[in-house]
């Protein structure tokens, strides 16, 4: 898949600072949560892509990035998902779940699972204990799940499966 190549090699062998872990773990492991809740290939061609621009300062940093060939339903995905995710992140708080938006678009919805169920794994593996914003994480991650109709058995069963399929420090 020509979006996957791009962000390999995009991430290089680059590692996550805290934990070590490389940054294409985030991607492996998102697709296949993708892969177990039956996504569309658009979705996981769009989640290979969309931590170049995620942030602001990806989109800016990118903006000359090089998307020739990738399909324009991929990018309206990649660009939509920046656009959902970034309502709510961490440090917002929100009375409800209902504060937070969903997109219209199904495959930017699985995408978002697939980013929530991989981060909050990662978060429970290497900074629960640790991270000064533990308790907000916990939380953000809860809502983020609870507004994606994903239960904890589901969560927990997927993380079982990720777990079995890779080594961890």
């Amino acid at each position: 898949m020509k979006e996957y190549l791009l962000i390999k090699k995009y991430y290089g062998d680059d590692t996550t600072s805290r934990s070590g872990v490389k940054l294409i773990n985030h991607i492996n492991e998102g697709l296949v949560i993708l892969d177990k809740i039956g996504a569309s290939d658009i979705a996981k061609r769009a989640y290979c892509l969309h931590p170049i621009i995620q942030s602001d300062a990806c989109l800016s940093e990118n903006y000359d990035f090089d998307f020739r060939g990738i399909a324009p339903k991929v990018l309206i995905a990649v660009t939509e998902y920046r656009s959902v995710a970034n309502e709510y992140l961490s440090h917002r708080k929100i009375h409800t779940i209902d504060d937070i938006r969903l997109s219209p678009l199904k495959d930017v919805n699985d995408m978002l699972i697939a980013d929530k169920i991989q981060n909050r794994k990662d978060f429970e593996l290497y900074h629960k204990e640790t991270h000064t914003r533990s308790a907000e994480l916990g939380e953000y991650f809860k809502n983020w799940l609870q507004k994606l109709k994903i239960d904890e058995a589901f969560y927990q069963e997927t993380v079982r499966m990720l777990k079995k399929n890779h080594h961890y420090k």
